[in-house]
């Protein structure tokens, strides 16, 4: 691929980039359109970017001119794009200000979590001003009627810029740990071991094909026409029935949990379903075939290992467990994810082991970046190329020091400040490995990072205000991964990898990141006081921000110790993915990937297992009777499949535009 990378690629991202941010909220929540970002390869972005391909190609084939961008500057401009989409709405916005308002909204409400809660927490995180918040949720009197800087000039800024400032040094600051250490093991991934990044492969593909200008004759190949017709065929008929019920249409989700019984072996199945959807099937072709075959396998083990605790009577309740701040801890088997994470977390530092010691090496010896060369007689100095840089070393270790000075600041004590900071990285860190190598394009956590400290030091470990804290701050940032950052940062080290200029694309990723926070608190601040937050259908984000406060109410009131249940579970999570590292590393022949483990239990797995079944029976398929020449035709089949979903998707996300209602071509 072509490293070109000029600003011309980065203006056009940032402007493309304010474009979504602003744009994202506004349909999502004003007009209920089809969800322009939600997951870690959103639809707006790729629509966008797979259409500037097409006119890029088109435009140099008429003028016998290059192309107006390089595959490389047409993939950061997706990055940049995705950055705003996901910040502007479901990574960030789309919680945030209901969490930061929810206890003066909520205050006269007869909730008890106000009457605990609010004198723990800082006042600086939340805005004070009744009438503010009131007017935020109801709307401005008059504000629909009202122009773009009569409502900005309604708002009150004195209240809403303090506390926004206040938070946007914490996100900020996450902000910049994330880019350390995408910087710190993105090198390690990409380059030492080669990770596979299955979600970048159709963008890469398209990118190769317009810089070796082939990219008009690539959309010719047969196979990849089959796959798109087929993904079009399929939306354009279930799409005519959404608007036109008397059409037909062919399910893509089959109920089969009604063929398994509610009590018994098979009980985990009680609510299967069986989604068909192409894209999902593309991605898991394209992943490596011991990847998605461990994906589907270890979902169905998961439902397995419920029915077989169910039949031999040790079915734990779920009040075993206590109270915790997990989004999903729905079965305590879910529990084991929370050592499964710590082991695998030890297994990426351990593999990127020679890497780190030089990245180390290089920070204590600044001369290692040089090196004495003779010259006709002469020494010169000349810095070593292959050496790594030592500032994302630095700035990853000030930037966890800047975290838990926060999070010391404002309640918790000092080892609950220094711990829980090194647990958000470890979820992100493995996060971003699971989603990038897995190629997930939907993932939800299990269990919270702080559930981990909770069950094995109590809640006394936090400290009344410290619980209290640590639950605004986790839900900011680091409970809802649906659209998480740090995985589309790690897709940024691929991206940066493939630019010549690479410090280029760190920058757009900066500035991008800042540029999207400040878009998102504007854009939000705009929509409540011009329509009322309440008007915008949230009421997911509503439900999750409340229970979240009422489970930290509980803890506050009755602590609890160290949990043994959750213990037992997580132990016995770290020893099965212990065993299957162990497995994995010495045995060439083993067909279980450790990455199967630490999704099988999240609640997008519920959606994507049986595409990984039907990507990884067709990737073997094609391998075992035609290997690897037969593969790398077939496979632009699946990249059809994954075209012609974002292309039906963004065109009812058009159309809906237009008839205020639009087919869903993903779930949602």
């Amino acid at each position: 691929m072509n490293g070109r990378l000029r600003m011309r690629a980065l203006v056009t991202g940032l402007v493309l980039g304010l474009l979504l941010g602003v744009f994202t909220p506004y349909n999502n929540t004003v007009l209920h359109n089809t969800p322009l970002g939600g997951g870690h390869f959103p639809l707006a972005p790729f629509f966008i970017v797979a259409w500037l391909f097409v006119i890029d190609a088109m435009a140099s084939r008429l003028t016998r001119r290059p192309p107006f961008f390089s595959g490389v500057e047409l993939m950061v401009i997706w990055l940049m794009t995705v950055l705003f989409t996901a910040i502007g709405y479901a990574g960030l916005s789309e919680t945030f200000f209901i969490n930061i308002t929810a206890p003066e909204r909520f205050a006269k409400d007869a909730y008890r979590w106000t009457e605990v809660l609010t004198p723990l927490l800082p006042e600086s995180w939340f805005p004070h001003s009744a009438q503010a918040v009131n007017t935020f949720f109801e709307g401005l009197k008059g504000g629909r009627d009202m122009s773009f800087t009569a409502v900005l000039g309604h708002i009150p800024w004195d209240v809403w810029l303090p506390v926004l400032s206040v938070w946007a040094c914490f996100i900020l600051g996450a902000f910049f740990v994330m880019i350390c250490l995408m910087s710190l093991f993105g090198r390690q991934w990409v380059v030492n071991e080669r990770v596979h990044f299955p979600l970048l492969r159709v963008p890469m593909l398209m990118g190769e094909a317009l810089d070796q200008k082939l990219f008009l004759s690539w959309w010719t190949d047969r196979y990849l026409l089959m796959g798109l017709t087929f993904a079009g065929a399929l939306h354009l008929l279930n799409g005519l029935h959404f608007y036109y019920p008397s059409v037909p249409e062919m399910p893509t989700l089959v109920l089969a949990g009604s063929y398994f019984p509610k009590f018994g072996l098979f009980s985990g199945f009680y609510k299967l379903k069986l989604y068909f959807i192409p894209a999902f099937v593309g991605f898991a072709f394209l992943t490596t075939r011991q990847i998605s075959f461990s994906m589907w396998v270890f979902y169905i083990l998961s439902g397995l290992l419920f029915g077989l605790l169910y039949v031999l009577g040790w079915q734990l309740p779920e009040a075993a467990l206590g109270t915790t701040l997990g989004p999903d801890l729905a079965r305590p088997e879910g529990a084991q994810t929370i050592g499964s994470y710590l082991v695998f977390f030890l297994f990426l530092v351990w593999l990127a082991r020679h890497h780190l010691k030089e990245t180390i090496t290089c920070m204590l010896r600044p001369a290692c970046h040089s090196e004495v060369v003779e010259h006709k007689g002469k020494f010169d100095i000349t810095p070593r190329e292959w050496d790594p840089p030592v500032w994302p070393l630095w700035g990853l270790c000030l930037g966890m020091l800047g975290l838990a000075a926060w999070c010391w600041f404002f309640g918790l004590p000092l080892a609950a400040a220094l711990l829980l900071p090194f647990m958000f990285l470890v979820v992100m860190l493995v996060t971003s490995r699971l989603v990038c190598q897995g190629g997930l394009p939907y993932f939800t956590l299990t269990a919270a990072p702080s559930d981990a400290l909770m069950g094995c030091f109590g809640t006394g470990f936090f400290g009344a205000a410290g619980m209290a804290a640590t639950a605004v701050m986790q839900k900011v940032l680091f409970l809802d991964v649906r659209e998480a950052v740090a995985p589309t940062l790690f897709h940024g080290a691929k991206i940066r990898q493939e630019a010549k200029r690479r410090n280029l694309v760190l920058a757009a990723i900066g500035v991008s990141l800042v540029l999207a926070l400040a878009t998102a608190f504007v854009t939000m601040l705009f929509l409540g006081y011009k329509y009322g937050l309440r008007e915008l259908g949230l009421d997911w984000a509503t439900r999750t921000v409340l229970a979240n406060y009422e489970n930290a109410q509980r803890l506050v009131d009755q602590p609890v110790g160290p949990n043994p249940w959750m213990i037992t579970y997580a132990g016995a999570g770290a020893a099965v993915m212990a065993l299957l590292i162990f497995c994995y590393y010495k045995f060439p022949w083993w067909p279980l990937h450790p990455l199967g483990y630490l999704a099988a239990y999240s609640g997008g797995m519920k959606i994507l297992w049986f595409p990984f079944f039907l990507g990884w029976l067709c990737n073997h398929l094609v391998l075992h009777y035609g290997g690897t020449s037969l593969y790398n035709r077939v496979r632009y089949l699946f990249v059809g499949l994954v075209l012609g979903d974002f292309l039906m998707g963004g065109a009812y996300a058009v159309i809906g535009l237009f008839t205020g209602q639009s087919y869903n071509v993903f779930p949602l």
